[in-house]
């Protein structure tokens, strides 16, 4: 039935789904692969060190600043998967699930041990994350032991049309910044998305398209 909910994002958020910017509410209702170039950094000093060591937990390349990047989104009606891939074949996937509903309840973010709480704030169409809590293999660690992360996205223009402006930082107090990827994505079509080498395909795409996407 049209205007019936019929996923986990959508469930989740209930009315407030229609605040989302629509290119958000498309990407959260149908799913869909984005990709561009990003660029990718880490802190000086003891925040640097630490910063590398997360991004290799992570699985986040950081031997360049700039690089392609896709990611596919997924939903059903239990869960979002995240499928992040990078130029060089690295991954990052993370499971979300819902918990409860917008603007009291939270997302469990699975990426390999940890288990991060995140409730949702929205601010001009845009989605912005905020670390609730951390569990490593089921113990719950007290926030401060743990980075600060922040992480948003939004709809912004750009020359050529809309573009998926995101990013994902990461901070320890005393320490400063460890670690922060962020780029403006394009859709890729689903044509190329759904490709016989969809990463092969999302990174050329990326590369083609870098001075059009990044500003």
């Amino acid at each position: 039935m049209p205007g019936v909910p019929h996923n986990a994002a959508m469930q989740w958020f209930g009315p407030d789904f229609a605040r989302l910017h629509p290119l958000l509410q498309a990407l959260h209702r149908d799913g869909g692969a984005l990709g561009g170039q990003i660029a990718v950094s880490t802190g000086t000093g003891l925040a640097g060190a630490i910063g590398r060591r997360l991004a290799r937990k992570l699985g986040i390349p950081i031997d360049r600043a700039r690089r392609g990047f896709r990611v596919d989104i997924v939903h059903d009606a239990q869960q979002m998967q995240w499928r992040r891939r990078f130029d060089d074949g690295s991954e990052l996937i993370s499971i979300f699930r819902p918990v409860g509903r917008y603007p009291d309840g939270y997302w469990l973010e699975s990426t390999g041990p940890a288990r991060m709480r995140l409730g949702v704030d929205l601010d001009g169409g845009g989605w912005r994350w905020r670390l609730r809590g951390v569990d490593i293999r089921g113990l719950r660690l007290p926030l401060f032991l743990f980075p600060r992360t922040d992480a948003y996205k939004r709809i912004e223009p750009g020359g050529e049309g809309e573009r998926y402006r995101f990013a994902v930082a990461f901070s320890l107090f005393f320490f400063g910044e460890l670690l922060r990827y962020e780029g403006a994505l394009h859709a890729i079509p689903a044509v190329t998305a759904s490709s016989a080498d969809p990463a092969g395909a999302a990174i050329a795409a990326a590369h083609s398209s870098a001075e059009r996407v990044i500003p």
